[in-house]
């Protein structure tokens, strides 16, 4: 199931024409479902719910397939993305990647990051996460991403709850953390 659904999104994004080109202002139209939990311009206020700015374009589209093919799952986003054709994908992903990431708060545990920085490098994130921990094509920007919600992802990925996207990479990379480790992961990387 997983090769169909890459194969799908791989063929949607490479037959993108200059017709097809994704539209921002029709993403920006299309958001306007997303603000209640991700926040005005993709920024979330909300405890679990991840910020979407400046999330990579293929990011936000893999994710939306994800979910509306059913690999994975979210009680709240399954009727919102069922709702969803190609074309408001590549938009929505248009949309949040143009918007500026949420900024870091000020770190108030300089120990705990410093453990965090430790782990990231141990664990090698910066391989796919790029040295900015700003991601890439299909991997998911971590820095300034609320905290709250890194932990919960990487609690997902280690008990393997959540699937879609670099899962077994994500997987492998959790499985071994230790509680101490994913709150200095989480701490280090929401102060970037």
């Amino acid at each position: 199931m997983r090769i169909v659904l890459a194969a799908t999104l791989v063929a949607a994004t490479a037959c993108v024409t200059p017709t097809d080109a994704a539209d921002v202002a029709a993403g920006k139209e299309k958001a306007e479902m997303c603000v209640a939990c991700h926040g005005e311009n993709g920024i979330s206020q909300t405890e679990n719910i991840p910020s979407l700015a400046g999330q990579p374009d293929q990011f936000i589209q893999w994710q939306l397939v994800f979910f509306r093919a059913g690999t994975r799952k979210n009680e709240q986003m399954q009727p919102i993305v069922e709702q969803l054709n190609n074309d408001d994908i590549r938009n929505l992903g248009a949309y949040f990647s143009s918007l500026t990431p949420p900024k870091g708060p000020k770190d108030d545990d300089p120990d705990l990051s410093e453990k965090g920085k430790q782990a990231a490098a141990g664990r090698r994130c910066a391989s796919c996460h790029t040295d900015s921990y700003a991601g890439t094509k299909a991997v998911a920007r971590i820095a300034g991403q609320r905290e709250e919600y890194l932990v919960k992802a990487l609690h997902d990925y280690k008990s393997s709850a959540r699937s879609g996207g670099g899962m077994a990479v994500m997987a492998d990379v959790a499985y071994p953390l230790s509680e101490e480790e994913i709150t200095a992961l989480a701490q280090y990387l929401a102060h970037l």
